[in-house]
This record gives C-alpha cells, structure tokens and sequence, in this order.
C-alpha cells in the first residue's frame, strides 16, 4: 500500500510541508497548484525536491472547469491543459485530477463529456500522462461518483480513469456500495478525507471543517471496504481542508495523517481482507483493563504539599521503591506515585511544568502487542534504564508531554508493586471509601484536541463521545469523553480557547498541556463526604443558590438538599439514574481532585454542573 498526502492539507511553504510529509513516513503527495504557484520554483526543482525526500509525487491537481464548454472557452481549457502536460512532464508526475466543472457556461450531459475527457486522453496519452475525474460534491453537472464512472465508462480510453474521494460521496449521504461495481483498474487514485456532521453549504463544509479519518462522524471505513472490494491497488490519501490545520503544526498535522491512515487501513482489512492493498500488519487495538496507577512529577517541597493532600483524602504511604525516591499512595485499587528522583523523567517533567502528572500506566490485556501498535502507528517509545531489581516495564511518550505505561499480567508485569517497592508500616487511616479512579481530565488548546482524540482512539479499543461545550464564566471549553467499551478507562478532554478560561489558564500556568484532575470513585458520597470531612479535607465551596435551583429542578427534598450542601457535593440525574459530584480546593495553579458516586446506568460526567464547579474555582483563584 502506497500512502499519500496532498500538501494543502498542512501549513507552510512547500519545501517544509515536502520535509515533515516524509519525516511522517508518507510514501508520496498530491502537488497542489496553488502550492506550487506560491513557492515559486520551477517544475523540475519541485520535483527533484521532492524526490530528495524520497517522496514520489503521485497526483497534480486540481485542473478546474475544463469539460462541456463551448468555444472558444473549450480551446482555451485544451491549451490550459498542454500547459500543465508540459509541468507534470518536468515535474515528474503522471497523473492529473480534474475536478467535476461548475464553470457559468459548462453545458451538462453525459456523452458531451464523454467527448470532451476521450479527446484529451488522447493528448494525454501521448505523452504517457493519465487523467482522472471526480466527481465535486457541488459540480454544476456532475455531483455524484456514480455519473462519474459513466462518464469514464463511456471515454472508454485507456488513460482516463475515475478518482473517488470520501467527502464528495459520503458528504452528499451517497452510499458507497456502488463503488463495489467499478474495476479497480480503472480508479485510478483514492482520496479520504472526514468531516464532522454539519448542516451546512457543501463547499463551505469541504473548505473549512475536513479533517483526518477517524477524526469525524464520516464512516470512511465503509468507504474504504467498497474501493478495497473492486481490487483497487494504487495510492491511498489524505486530501484535508481544515482552517484549524492550517493554523496548527504541519509537523503535527502530517503524523496524525499517517497515523490515521494506518489505523484506518487497519480496520478496513480486518473486516473485509484485501490481501492486495498489502496493508502492513499491526495487532490489534489494545483493550485497557483499568488504571494501574497515576504518578505526579515534583520536589520534596511540592512532595509534602501533595502528600498532605492526599492524606485528607484518606490515602496512605503505603510503599517505597527500592532504588529511587518514589512514594507510593494507596486507597481501595487506587495507587498514586510521587517522584521526586532526579536525573529522571520525572525530574525533567518538574522542571519545565512544576508539579504535575508526568505519567500514567494503564493495565492492559498484552502490553506487548500494545507496544507494538504503537510503533505500528509511529507513536515514540519510551525506553527507560533498568536497576537492579527492577522490571523493564513498557512505555510510549503520550500526547502532551507525558508518558503512559502498560502493565499486564500476561508478561507478569503486575508483579512490580511487590518486586520493586518495599511496604511503609501503617497506622490509622484505611481510606475513606475511595475505590477505583472513575475518570481522568486532560485540558489542552483547542487546536490540539483533535490529535489528542485520534491518538487515543487509533491505539486503544474505546469510543468518543460528541464534543460538547462546557460553559467557562470567561469563555467556552470544548468538552469530549473517550472511553472504552466496558467504562474501564474513561477519558475527558477539555479543550480551551481562552487563557482566561480556568482550563485555559491552567495550561498557561503548567507550560503546556497535562492532567487537571482526577476522579475518583466511591459507593456512598454521604458516607466518604463524612469521613472527609472529620480528617481535615477541604471541598470546593458551592453557593447556596445551587441547591435551592436543584431542589425545584429534580423535585428532591428538603433534607436531602441540606445535605448535600452541608458537604459542597453536587448532583445531576438523567432518566432516574444519580450522579454525584465533590471537589477538592484547588492545588497549585489549578489542579484539583474530584469525588464521584454515579449510578450504574448514568454515563455521563455531570455537564450540568460544570459552570458552576469553574465558576467556584475561579473564586478561590483569583
């Protein structure tokens, strides 16, 4: 399988966008005109710099309103294309894309284009250049792949084939089954690109809000088994128009490219084998059992300041590793490592944003084959030395600047706890009824959300959740659950906008993004709120107006309001099933810990409460 990427879908001027293609590990690239007008070499430098890269230039496009004209305008768009023959020639490149006309004059019927593409393959072919056509979602005439393929049907020309793109079959809700009857020697490229679901002018929504497979509400696999049935063996890729990438990193946006594509190529022969598109193997998505443990970065200043905190949680220091200065937390099937070694991961992580999570391992069912994806997917490993009674535990960089571990019981991994940390002896506290870390926040800019999402969603079996918006008194967060099947692992990303913005203002503080909180789990709030409260834990102060709101909203009584406002613990409901909420004071520059109770069949993450949780903790911030 050949892989491709055409450059408008990320920032810069050709050269760097030619450069971080391959650094992606892309085997070739669409030239886009424009890109190639703006950069200013000529043909034959592009192409050779392209080469230089060891990148194989697959497609030039797009060439515009050329069929069903009158004359003159039909020998002017004939001239045009000798003129871009002649490019393609020194640039290196065989095939042309020509786009469905939405030209003013463009006359419409099948067999007049017909004539028009016949004639110029004939010009084509006598230069050894190939033309495919596509159908634009908005063409004039021609807005559906179907009419497409009877248009190349009927040239019947050995060197005019038909290009199929994702977003101009799916963004019109056209089935993509009818591909299954075309012979794939005669699609000559396939382009993908995803878009979430908005009700919008089609143009618009294909020039602003495109994005990578996997990134929308577009099923693209769908797409893909139907090209991969007709015995299509040609390049595969990525065609994306998308403000936000143009904004963004192009080193970035060019590796979740590759990244989504391998992904993608992935599933669609795992549910309909194509042995001829020699899709490189990769295991399986990984299936997260739970979280084995959430480790903070600091010093022994920040360590005695989180350990106290943690104390008023009911946790203990439970152990000590046995080389290094890391203290284990536990509480229930909750383990929370402070770091202070030096020379270290974790050290460097303190360094550049204060204490903060640096790391997290998630217990998984193959921590190998886990590993493997990852390097599959071109997701950096994270090989760490090795001490002397030490187990080698696997590692990959996160997005971020963290790190995430695997453990598993396969490989006898989940033996560290016993192999590699020595046990503190205890008194007093067993925990206030904490039992499990029900879900992790993560905030980030905005404009990284997406990577984030394809990240996880590419390495690990879960699903995300639409994007909601989580009402900041300074702004807007964009909000998105990714969790897997069986609520092992669950995820929010909170994207912010604003640095006004408490999430905002949180990744300002810590240089970047990181984790804002974790919650954690009990199975009677009343009753760990109690046991809070009596060793000192400090909630977050809600304002006596929520409750009276809650209590004419739900319809719950009087005693039970009072309560929870005796314990600042909030409380949402959806179809009879409860969720209820405390929260820690913050610490440091925004972090803080959240205290759950939820009914089993409610699955969300109390929205509702959200702008009055931001609206308490900027009071205590500012």
């Amino acid at each position: 399988m050949k892989t491709a990427i055409a450059t408008v879908s990320i920032s810069g001027n050709l050269s760097e966008k030619l450069a971080v293609i391959a650094a992606a590990k892309f085997d070739g690239v669409e030239i886009f005109e424009q890109d190639f007008i703006a950069h200013g070499l000529s043909p034959k430098v592009v192409g050779q710099m392209a080469r230089d890269h060891g990148l194989e230039i697959m497609l030039f496009q797009p060439f515009r309103d050329f069929e069903g004209l009158p004359e003159p305008e039909r020998s002017r768009a004939f001239d045009r294309a000798e003129i871009k023959f002649d490019l393609m020639e020194e640039m290196g490149t065989d095939l042309m894309l020509i786009c469905s006309t939405v030209h003013p004059k463009a006359q419409g019927g099948i067999d007049r284009i017909a004539e028009d593409l016949r004639e110029l393959g004939d010009r084509a072919a006598k230069r050894n250049l190939r033309l495919g056509y596509e159908a634009l979602a908005w063409g004039t005439h021609i807005n559906d792949h179907r009419d497409a393929w009877e248009i190349v049907r009927r040239t019947d020309h050995d060197s005019v084939g038909i290009v199929v793109d994702s977003f101009h079959t799916l963004g019109r809700k056209i089935s993509p089954e009818s591909i299954r009857a075309i012979p794939g020697d005669k699609i000559f490229f396939v382009q993908l690109a995803d878009a979430p679901l908005i009700n919008m002018d089609l143009l618009y929504w294909s020039r602003h809000f495109r994005n990578m497979p996997g990134e929308g509400d577009l099923d693209i696999s769908d797409f893909m088994q139907a090209v991969a049935s007709t015995g299509y063996d040609g390049p595969i890729s990525l065609e994306i128009f998308n403000d936000q990438f143009r904004a963004g990193s192009p080193k970035v946006i060019a590796q979740d490219g590759y990244r989504s594509l391998m992904a993608l190529m992935d599933d669609v022969v795992r549910e309909q084998p194509a042995p001829h598109l020699h899709v490189p193997e990769m295991p399986k998505r990984s299936e997260v059992q739970g979280i084995e443990f959430v480790e903070f970065a600091t010093d022994a200043q920040g360590a005695l300041s989180l350990g106290a905190l943690l104390t008023t949680l009911g946790f203990r220091h439970s152990a000590q590793h046995i080389n290094k200065e890391v203290a284990l937390w536990s509480q229930g099937d909750i383990r929370i490592i402070i770091n202070t070694e030096g020379n270290s991961f974790a050290h460097r992580s303190f360094k550049i944003h204060g204490t903060s999570v640096c790391d997290i391992g998630l217990r998984v069912e193959d921590a190998s084959g886990t590993i493997a994806r990852a390097a599959a997917l071109d997701i950096e490993l994270h090989p760490q030395p090795v001490g002397d009674g030490e187990l080698e535990l696997p590692a990959i960089r996160s997005v971020g600047s963290g790190l995430i571990h695997f453990i598993d019981q396969k490989s006898g991994l989940s033996r560290v706890w016993k192999t590699e940390f020595t046990p503190v002896p205890q008194s007093g506290s067993t925990g206030v009824g904490l039992t499990s870390v029900d879900h992790i926040a993560q905030s980030m800019n905005y404009s990284d959300m997406l990577t984030w999402s394809l990240f996880y969603t590419t390495l690990f079996n879960v699903q995300k959740k639409p994007v909601v918006d989580v009402i900041d008194p300074a702004g807007i967060v964009r909000s998105q659950v990714i969790e897997s099947p069986k609520r092992s692992l669950r995820l929010t990303l909170n994207g912010a906008e604003s640095n006004r913005t408490v999430a905002g203002s949180f990744i300002a503080g810590r240089a970047g993004s990181a984790v804002q909180h974790i919650a954690f789990k009990t199975a009677d709030i009343f009753i760990t709120a109690q046991a809070l409260h009596k060793i000192g834990f400090e909630s977050l102060p809600i304002p006596a107006n929520y409750y009276d709101d809650i209590r004419a909203r739900f319809g719950l009584s009087p005693e039970t309001c009072t309560e929870l406002a005796k314990f600042n613990i909030l409380y949402d409901e959806e179809d009879g099933q409860r969720f209820l909420q405390l929260y820690s004071k913050p610490f440091g520059d925004g972090f803080f810990f959240e205290v759950v109770e939820r009914d089993m069949e409610y699955d969300g993450y109390g929205a509702m409460n959200a702008p009055f949780r931001t609206a308490a903790l900027r009071r205590l911030m500012t």
